[in-house]
């Protein structure tokens, strides 16, 4: 995180990683090259196709902070219609900024997500 510009930006993925331990309960790992996850879960598909992903997690990328909440099973409109100012994609949202959004709301999304996620594939610490 300490690469990460402007230190605007990175000031903010500081905090969402301590609001990520925080709602979690669980120590970051890097996914890749700039996803950082907090837990991890196994899935296998009927397909037989089968890996190992985050359960949580972010990625401060250039223009947004995309956040993911997996795998986006659940409907978490009454969450989200509280959220703040974001955009949304499949299995993740887009911040532009923490100011834009409630965090409070931010954390009770992560903890429906785990929730959801563990109810389909069992969620384990990293």
């Amino acid at each position: 995180m300490a690469a990460i510009q402007p230190a605007k930006k990175a000031d903010d993925a500081r905090a969402l990683d301590a609001l990520f331990r925080h709602a979690t309960g669980f120590e970051p790992v890097l996914w890749g090259a700039s996803i950082v996850g907090y837990g991890r879960y196994h899935y296998r598909y009927k397909s037989r196709r089968e890996g190992e992903f985050l359960a949580t997690g972010f990625s401060p990328r250039k223009t947004a902070f995309s956040i993911y909440i997996m795998p986006g099973y659940a409907d978490f409109g009454d969450i989200l219609s509280r959220l703040g100012k974001h955009k949304l994609g499949n299995s993740c949202l887009y911040v532009n900024k923490l100011a834009d959004i409630d965090t409070n709301v931010l954390s009770e999304l992560i903890c429906a997500g785990l929730k959801d996620l563990d109810w389909h594939w069992p969620v384990q610490p990293t």
